[in-house]
């Protein structure tokens, strides 16, 4: 439990900080201070300046919204696609359907999925919406292959054998029984995927494939600092400490809803 706490409060620091650049911010990002460039971490500048005079907290706040929106955008869609793909496969098991299903699956697996998503931004083009559907596209895969496992393990279940007696359709029964069923598993692989949505995007814009100036990202920001790290580290350990607390908050979030979700793993524990 202490895990999920200290993940929760790290993610709802940095959704705050978000939601917060929307209105304010310390800084614009977009006024260039060159006399003030690569100050170190002070009084006015809590986080310092980057080579071009903007503070680093203003630039990390709109970061995290860039960021944010990205992952849960590609989250959304890949549990949107991915859920329906697999409790349909899960409904029609052993039929040419479910096997074009998971073949599907197994084909986007084969590949690397940062590859592909560079392959997608670049012949698309960069910005944060084609980044949005390459990363989105390999979340498909990975829910609907989990929504499929889950759901077969639950269609012998005499709940559902019931349901099917009943006259009820396979549609109704995934959506009715099955699905609220299994819908904890959803929301842990949901975290997962976010924190690797969150990475991902950072990806993407360190190579200038994600986000474009002006907009702000974590990533662009890393891309930017590499060659100032030497004599000016916190423009690099900045983003960077930015992308490991968030990932690793939604990681023991993930964590620590699973522990709570999973009867299993509570029947063990006690």
């Amino acid at each position: 439990m202490k895990g999920l706490w200290i993940g929760i409060v790290l993610t709802v620091v940095f959704l705050a900080l978000a939601l917060v650049s929307f209105v304010w911010t310390p800084f614009n990002i977009e006024a260039f201070d060159i006399p003030n460039k690569l100050k170190s971490p002070n009084v006015t500048n809590w986080l310092g300046t980057d080579q071009y005079g903007r503070d680093i907290l203003s630039m990390i706040m709109m970061g995290a919204r860039t960021s944010i929106a990205v992952a849960l955008l590609a989250v959304g869609i890949g549990m949107a696609i991915g859920v329906p793909l697999g409790l349909w496969a899960a409904a029609r098991r052993g039929s040419l359907l479910d096997e074009l299903i998971m073949r599907g699956n197994d084909l986007i697996f084969a590949f690397p999925s940062l590859v592909i998503a560079i392959l997608i931004t670049a012949v698309f083009g960069a910005g944060a919406i084609n980044a949005i559907i390459a990363i989105g596209i390999f979340n498909i895969p990975v829910f609907a292959r989990l929504t499929r496992g889950a759901a077969l393990s639950l269609w012998e279940r005499d709940f559902i054998l019931a349901a099917r007696v009943s006259g009820k359709s396979a549609f109704r029964i995934s959506w009715e029984h099955i699905f609220p069923n299994i819908l904890n598993l959803m929301i842990v692989q949901g975290t997962i995927q976010f924190s690797l949505g969150i990475l991902a995007e950072a990806a993407l814009s360190y190579i200038g494939l994600g986000a474009q100036p002006p907009t702000a990202s974590w990533g662009r920001m890393l891309a930017d600092a590499q060659t100032l790290v030497s004599f000016a580290p916190h423009t690099a350990l900045m983003p960077g400490g930015a992308i490991v607390l968030m990932v690793m908050g939604l990681n023991l979030m993930g964590d620590g809803l699973r522990d709570v979700l999973d009867p299993r793993i509570r029947v063990d524990r006690t």
